[in-house]
């Protein structure tokens, strides 16, 4: 039996609990949120005007390494391994459009597209795109826009060839002018050693020696508004082939460091993926592998003017 006092002490505590607060149930939270896509840039969002699959190397942005790694001489084991292949090679000719623009397609395949309509919509390059196309540069799409841009855009295999004067469009016609001489404007100094020289302005790079171009020009991507390349003279200071980026946790394929965190390296994506990096110098695979050959550690960097948008 229980005593006077305990019982008197159990009814005390049975008052308080009744007048605290309810305590809400236990609810199963359910799995953890997906990580949110990343911040849309200034300005239209763009997509890649394919339809979205499993695999999708145009949303795998580069973050970069803002600070500078720790460096090391990697053992020749570590050097004998080349990085990875993607599973599905990056499409560089799928250009960026209004989601509204996007196409649909039958099949999973990359390669497939439905007949693209003709946009009537102005790019973000349109006034560039016209005048490439000796066009009416009046930065407003027309029927006769749209037809002009259209037929570059089928000859070069771009897709979506809707005529929408977007990145991929504009990065194609930048690096056929540059073909015959990139540095026609003479902004890279030229000099009887190796520089690489990183033109800014229309996001592309090479290297010289004397007055002979020994690699390139191809197209780049780099710093975004307030992730800006440093421009200026630079030196490779270390060469990473499977560098990993512990801050971001994101792979750097063929990093050669130039400034700080700053280096020269592969994306598993499209070089043409807007907004930008965050200051690192990204290329597609195959361009990064073979600029790995050409740089040596000490070779010296030049880098000029502004990304546009920046």
């Amino acid at each position: 039996m229980t005593s006077t006092p305990v019982r008197g002490a159990l009814a005390a505590l049975l008052a308080l609990a009744a007048a605290l607060p309810a305590v809400p149930a236990f609810a199963d939270p359910g799995p953890p949120p997906r990580p949110s896509a990343p911040a849309p840039a200034a300005g239209p969002a763009l997509v890649p005007g394919v339809p979205l699959t499993p695999y999708q190397p145009w949303r795998m942005d580069t973050p970069d390494q803002v600070l500078p790694p720790r460096v090391y001489e990697p053992s020749a084991a570590e050097d004998a391994i080349e990085p990875y292949e993607p599973s599905v090679p990056v499409d560089d000719s799928v250009e960026y459009v209004p989601a509204s623009e996007a196409q649909p397609a039958p099949g999973p395949g990359l390669g497939q597209f439905a007949a693209a309509r003709c946009t009537t919509k102005t790019g973000p390059y349109q006034r560039q795109v016209e005048r490439w196309l000796k066009l009416k540069v009046d930065g407003r799409q027309s029927a006769a826009d749209c037809k002009a841009i259209r037929a570059f855009q089928t000859k070069q295999g771009i897709r979506p060839n809707s005529g929408f004067a977007g990145p991929v469009t504009w990065g194609r016609m930048r690096s056929i002018s540059a073909r015959k001489n990139p540095n026609a404007a003479k902004k890279c100094p030229t000099r009887a050693y190796r520089l690489a020289c990183v033109d800014l302005p229309r996001q592309l790079m090479w290297v010289s020696k004397g007055k002979k171009i020994v690699y390139g020009p191809v197209p780049i991507r780099s710093g975004r508004a307030g992730y800006a390349t440093r421009a200026g003279w630079h030196k490779v200071y270390w060469k990473h082939k499977n560098h990993w980026s512990t801050l971001y946790n994101t792979p750097m394929p063929y990093s050669q460091f130039f400034s700080g965190g700053q280096a020269f390296h592969a994306i598993y994506g499209s070089v043409y993926n807007p907004p930008g990096s965050r200051g690192c110098v990204n290329m597609r695979l195959a361009d990064a592998k073979k600029l790995w050959g050409v740089l040596k550690k000490g070779d010296r960097v030049y880098v000029w003017g502004r990304r546009p948008g920046t």
